[in-house]
């Protein structure tokens, strides 16, 4: 018995099997348009974590201004008098800025008998606007 071997003469048959150079190029650049936009997306994300956490931050360090001037019948005079009195655990630090530069706005103490003055509240010294557009200042 033969076996019959059919040949082809289509030039498909004689080409190697492989990527040239342009379907190279082409898989390259659809390849960095996605780590660049994936680059974007991660950045955005991390901006939008370090916001929350300022956010809360300012939370507790305004409720612990309260506690202490209930507890103390007097406002606090800074934000480590809040750590050591024990309000807080420490003086944490702005995402932001990475560190722990607060901005301290001071007022008439209504809450001491003697009166005077003391925090009233705090905020961020950084600069720059947040991603729903208001000044990290005003958060």
């Amino acid at each position: 018995m033969k076996s019959i071997i059919r040949k082809s003469n289509s030039p498909l048959a004689a080409r190697q099997h492989g990527f040239t150079l342009l379907e190279l190029i082409m898989v390259m650049t659809i390849m960095v348009i996605l780590v660049a936009v994936s680059v974007s997306a991660y950045q955005q994300i991390q901006l939008k974590a370090k916001e929350t956490i300022l956010k809360e931050n300012l939370r507790v360090m305004r409720r612990a201004i309260d506690m202490y001037a209930a507890d103390k019948e007097q406002l606090p005079q800074s934000v480590e008098d809040l750590a050591t009195a024990g309000y807080i655990r420490a003086v944490p630090i702005d995402p932001i800025t990475d560190q722990a530069d607060w901005s301290v706005e001071t007022g008439e103490d209504t809450v001491a008998r003697e009166g005077g003055e003391g925090m009233v509240d705090v905020r961020s010294s950084a600069e720059g606007t947040g991603t729903d557009g208001r000044a990290y200042r005003e958060y």
